[in-house]
């Protein structure tokens, strides 16, 4: 049980994200309290054990706002108003709730302090809710000036508890960094996966795993994300230019053939991906890719992360492809670079055919 956060915890909106800090919470220990405007979603996480419903006797230590963005700021409003707690949320933007609460709640805005959690699924619900889902990410803290000292501390202390690492930045710098990693690339993902939706059969059956990383996420729920990219559209409107303009100057590219110019923006791309932190938010370590063929029936895969496992290298992490041709699957096991060799063999010996 930590010092600082007691409980109890009381969590408003038991969705994906809400539900998940609850479970999060029990995990912990603290005492949490739910409630929703969905009496089906607040069954479903009650029966989850992620908390019990809230009674009027109850006096949360904190209040955690998990809404869909365009109710943020009037529920954290709602919060302050009805409880001397703390009060958080988890919102994927952060400068229209602070924006908000400083005008409709100017005497209580010191005891509000943004947070986001950088975590999230596709799926939506309490039913897709873990208690690990933020383990080991960033849970970006957002305090806006003038915040209480203890509030920040509480709501860090929230962030650990849950398993995730806290991030301290103004809620106007949140925007701006989620705008470029977050929003920026779903909205592209979208555009991707829009060009597939008219695209005739045997263009489609072409499709590998490339396409389907890229457009993965553009599977998250329109409505929300209709929100959030409006809620934040100052900053996306600046890195949509700055994109809009590299896309000028890679069209003309491609229609020219210059591959000074093309190249030039392809080496840009590979920068990028190696500016992004690595596990544990140290800088990414030099990867290999193991491909292994698995046959498509039950027990196969389990076999084949035993016989992994048995070698003794470390998977850092796994994509798996499906021959659309023939009854088997890809699975690529990343691995660090002077691992591969070892697992090439480890797993040649048993059986399994592979490449890199």
């Amino acid at each position: 049980m930590s010092e600082l956060l007691r409980g109890p915890v009381e969590v408003v909106g038991t969705g994906l994200l809400g539900t998940s800090i609850g479970l999060a919470c029990r995990r912990a220990g603290i005492d949490v309290v739910l409630a929703d405007v969905s009496l089906e979603n607040l069954r479903t996480a009650t029966g989850l054990a992620a908390g019990r419903a809230r009674i009027q006797a109850d006096r949360p230590q904190l209040v955690v706002v998990a809404v869909p963005p365009d109710h943020l700021g009037s529920e954290i409003v709602a919060a302050l108003e009805r409880t001397d707690a703390v009060v958080t949320d988890v919102g994927s933007i952060k400068g229209e709730p602070a924006r908000t609460v400083h005008e409709q709640a100017p005497g209580a805005a010191a005891r509000y302090v943004g947070g986001h959690p950088m975590a999230g699924s596709e799926r939506s619900g309490p039913l897709a809710a873990s208690a690990a889902m933020f383990d080991g990410r960033p849970w970006a803290v957002t305090p806006a000036e003038g915040a209480d000292p203890y509030a920040v501390a509480l709501v860090e202390e929230l962030a650990r508890l849950s398993g995730a690492v806290p991030v301290r930045m103004s809620p106007e710098e949140h925007d701006r960094a989620v705008a470029r990693t977050s929003h920026l690339p779903h909205l592209f993902a979208v555009l991707v996966a829009g060009r597939l939706a008219d695209a005739p059969a045997e263009h489609l059956a072409l499709s590998g795993q490339g396409v389907r990383d890229v457009t993965r996420i553009a599977g998250g729920d329109p409505r929300l994300w209709e929100q959030i990219v409006a809620l934040n559209a100052g900053a996306l409107s600046d890195v949509l230019a700055e994109v809009r303009a590299e896309l000028d100057v890679l069209q003309a590219a491609v229609s020219d053939g210059d591959r000074t110019v093309l190249g030039g923006l392809l080496e840009r791309g590979v920068a990028g991906t190696r500016a992004i932190p690595g596990k544990h938010g140290g800088p990414p370590a030099p990867v290999q890719t193991v491909y292994v063929s698995v046959p498509d029936h039950p027990g196969e895969l389990a076999r084949l992360f035993g016989d992994a496992g048995a070698s003794g290298v470390n998977i850092e992490d796994i994509h798996i492809d499906h021959d659309p041709g023939r009854p088997v699957g890809l699975v690529e096991l990343v691995v660090s670079v002077d691992r591969a060799e070892a697992l090439l063999v480890a797993l040649e010996s048993r059986g399994w055919q592979t490449h890199r």
